[in-house]
């Protein structure tokens, strides 16, 4: 997602227009990302190890070389499958004169979980298929690994790419502890009669939250490149700091924007219901009440997400940071801590509610406990 957010400023600036400056620009992103891929892999795979043994669980030093070979392996091809497909968007968006802010950055977050999870699924069944071949997945880790110098000397031919390749790694690493602490949530919920189909709707909602978040935040990131350099706001935005009504009720374009994608929540989430329901049929709740706590659940988040967008962009700008590197991967990782958190009150709210119901008398549950 910082790659596509990346890319597009540079597409909407010029500085992709050009045949060589094009190559250069393109191909230190993406070693970029390669380097940064092999090692937050690694880095999930020893949080995720970490707080399954937090929680209680056993910890097996086979399945945890699976668990770091597959995360490793999985990172790397998923982030050049992306790479090279967030390549192609924004460049045809820009022959197309259509904004890859618009494109690009949502592309890259609905499809990330997508690819990921199937790569995952594959390489990580593979592994254990052939967990008793001690040497297998040592070996296939440091064959990738032994990738990342040539990767990290691709990146250098660009000094921004140097820059971010030095210190550009707190905000993911981050990133990635926070949405780990939402699987931890998911962890604990999933299995309780309760919180029964909320595995169905967690993607779903935090994917909403991350796509909005990050097409606000890549569109304010490209509007300061466009007006301002790195460490000075324009005028309108030094003279007053953030506050809800300025972020989604002025006449500003970037509160327009905001308002647009807030008006897509709930339409949204109403058509991705539908097809769960339709999958899914009587597996999930859909009664009315459901249905009104879910949705506050999913305006909550990306109103929340929005206005964190405003006001971490402008702080990050204002310290000459750039948003594209910076505030993409914390709203992202804080989206799907809130959707998750947020999701999880919504299925214990419904069925507290449920409950009262029935001990007044009035219904019967459909299932679960009362």
């Amino acid at each position: 997602m910082t790659l596509a957010s990346r890319l597009s400023t540079a597409a909407n600036t010029g500085q992709i227009d050009g045949p060589r400056e094009q190559h250069r620009v393109i191909s230190s992103n993406l070693a970029l990302i390669q380097v940064q891929a092999a090692v937050v892999g690694l880095l999930a795979a020893v949080a995720a190890l970490l707080l399954g043994a937090a929680s209680g669980q056993e910890l097996d030093a086979v399945e945890a070389e699976v668990l770091c070979a597959s995360s490793v392996i999985t990172a790397f091809l998923a982030a050049c499958a992306l790479g090279m497909l967030m390549v192609c968007i924004v460049i045809g968006a820009r022959k197309l004169g259509v904004n890859p802010d618009n494109i690009a950055t949502p592309i890259a977050a609905s499809l990330g979980d997508l690819i990921t999870l199937s790569i995952l699924a594959f390489v990580s069944s593979f592994f254990h298929k052939h967990r008793d071949s001690r040497y297998l997945t040592p070996l296939v880790c440091i064959g990738f690994t032994a990738l990342i110098p040539l990767c990290i000397l691709i990146a250098k031919q660009n000094p921004p790419v140097v820059k971010i390749l030095k210190f550009g790694w707190f905000p993911i690493v981050l990133a990635m502890l926070v949405s780990s602490f939402g699987g931890l949530i998911l962890n604990k919920t999933i299995s309780k009669q309760q919180f029964r189909g909320m595995a169905v709707f967690a993607p779903i909602i935090c994917g909403v939250g991350g796509n909005l978040v990050a097409i606000q935040t890549s569109r304010i990131s490209t509007y300061l490149h466009l007006w301002s350099t790195p460490g000075v706001l324009p005028l309108w935005m030094k003279k007053r700091w953030p506050n809800p009504r300025s972020t989604f009720c002025s006449s500003e374009i970037n509160s327009m924007s905001a308002r647009v994608l807030l008006f897509l929540v709930v339409p949204g989430h109403l058509i991705f219901f539908s097809i769960i329901y339709l999958v899914e049929g009587q597996s999930v709740p859909n009664d009315k009440t459901f249905v009104g706590l879910y949705l506050l659940a999913g305006l909550v988040q990306v109103t929340i997400l929005l206005y964190l967008a405003e006001a971490t962009v402008r702080l990050t700008w204002n310290q000459a940071l750039d948003p594209d590197d910076h505030c993409i991967p914390y709203l992202t990782g804080l989206g799907d801590l809130l959707g998750t958190g947020l999701l999880a009150l919504c299925f214990l709210a419904h069925w507290l509610l449920r409950s009262e119901t029935v001990l007044d008398g009035t219904s019967e549950p459909a299932s679960g406990p009362s």
